[in-house]
């Protein structure tokens, strides 16, 4: 598969032979849905927790005596029942985390962009660089590639002048090729890669 390469003016640079290991029949979907899944769990904090009767601060002493009083019966100040009380089964801090293979982290990303690159959801650019970080030189750079939804910025490394024009921009998120995951590469409406990029994640995906 061949893709036009652009200049980051938008002026056309030729073609790329894409040499990514590509999967052409049905495999991969059971992959990207737990991969997917096991990424977003990780992204939760986990931290709620609630007081069991025995956390509850107060005195262990029995509020009214056991007999006598008309009252139902009560042995604690902390029970669930009362107001101020323990919390039954709340939760606790843990961790979502999910087990995902290397294998099935690697079919995943495969699929993902077998589909992206089906749907020309990808362009390729020489390289971005700017001398001065500036949000307006970043927004004509988007205007040039004819990018309107929300798009995903594969570069080599990371770039500050690059970082620092793209932050203010929404929509906009940057990584390189050694970070990319199967999430971001499904998650924006378009994916911009630099040359370099794609050549480091061929590299990646045919050693992986």
């Amino acid at each position: 598969m061949k893709l036009p390469v652009k200049d980051i003016s938008g002026k056309p640079k030729g073609e790329l032979e894409v040499n990514l290991p590509l999967i052409e029949d049905g495999r991969g979907t059971q992959a990207v849905h737990d991969t997917v899944v096991a990424f977003m769990a990780a992204q939760r904090s986990g931290t709620a927790c609630t007081k069991t009767a025995g956390d509850v601060n107060g005195t262990n002493k029995k509020p009214w005596k056991q007999k006598g009083t008309g009252r139902a019966r009560a042995g604690s100040f902390a029970s669930p029942l009362w107001r101020g009380g323990g919390v039954v089964f709340g939760p606790k801090p843990r961790s979502y985390r999910k087990k995902v293979s290397k294998s099935t982290r690697h079919l995943s990303l495969r699929k993902a962009l077998t589909e992206r690159l089906k749907s020309s959801d990808i362009l390729v650019v020489d390289q971005i660089t700017f001398e001065t970080p500036k949000t307006k030189g970043f927004q004509s750079f988007l205007a040039a590639q004819n990018i309107t939804g929300t798009v995903l910025i594969v570069s080599q490394g990371t770039d500050k002048n690059l970082t620092l024009s793209a932050r203010n921009v929404p929509g906009v998120e940057l990584t390189t090729s050694k970070d990319l995951n199967t999430f971001q590469v499904l998650r924006y409406d378009k994916m911009i890669v630099t040359q370099g990029a794609l050549q480091d994640l061929q590299d990646r995906l045919n050693k992986e």
